[in-house]
């Protein structure tokens, strides 16, 4: 059995002497695990196409219970990220939610464009490094089903003339409303900093880095985000502990 599929290599792991298991995000059928066998001899046909955050046309097929790559043609590799060791740190840790937050065999669409569109803004885009992680985050964080609830205050449904975003709770409310959110972290916002999550949240996907702040509300935003992840998802990721060691 064979199958034509388009796939973003998410995580590799070296196996025997010649080979690779890949997690890949595939544009037909989800997350999948494949085995590129003999990628890594001198010569192979596969190789480019088995490296971490490369995008490419596979044809697979069957093996021993396992999906293999039988041929492969690169279509981005994204060349201004590996060479870029900020950008490289940055996009593994793309891939490494994405991976997480991605299910095996099921066609995850919008998260595959995210990744595709952030590994771009990486790649070809003047955007501050950290505006497009934060908008990574927040908006990886909507499609897994923990979108924000940003239009106003969740207590009293003003504006906020102080605003806070709450990470368990994930809404925006004012400082003195802090009380009757609850338990938990509330982090201060500018702003310009909450209409930028709400441009992530609520806006045109194709327009997600469609936006410029101030260094005060990118840090915020940015924090917020990041905070926002880590308490939604309950774990760390080791390729943000490596990015933030590389970032100046």
């Amino acid at each position: 059995m064979h199958m034509v599929t388009q796939a973003l290599v998410l995580r590799e792991v070296n196996y025997k002497e010649a080979d690779k298991v890949l997690t890949v995000l595939t544009r037909d059928n989800g997350k999948m695990t494949l085995s590129a066998r003999g990628c890594r001899k001198k010569g192979s046909a596969i190789a480019a196409a088995s490296q971490l955050l490369v995008w490419s046309e596979m044809t697979l097929y069957e093996y021993q219970g396992r999906w293999a790559i039988k041929e492969a043609a690169t279509d981005r590799d994204f060349a201004g990220v590996r060479g870029d060791i900020e950008k490289l740190a940055l996009g593994c840790y793309f891939a490494e939610v994405g991976e997480l937050l991605a299910v095996e065999d099921i066609p995850s669409p919008e998260l595959l464009s995210l990744l595709l569109n952030s590994l771009h803004a990486l790649d070809k885009l003047d955007k501050p490094l950290p505006l497009v992680k934060a908008a990574f985050e927040l908006k990886a964080m909507c499609l897994a089903g923990y979108e924000p609830i940003m239009d106003a205050c969740a207590i009293c449904g003003c504006q906020p003339e102080q605003p806070q975003f709450h990470l368990s709770e994930g809404v925006l409310h004012c400082a003195a409303c802090r009380e009757e959110v609850g338990e938990g972290i509330s982090m201060p916002l500018t702003a310009a900093a909450v209409e930028a999550m709400r441009h992530v949240a609520y806006g045109d996907p194709k327009r997600l880095f469609s936006f410029q702040l101030d260094e005060v509300s990118l840090q915020q935003f940015g924090d917020a985000c990041e905070a926002y992840v880590l308490t939604q998802l309950e774990r760390g990721f080791g390729t943000l502990d490596f990015y933030k060691q590389v970032h100046l």
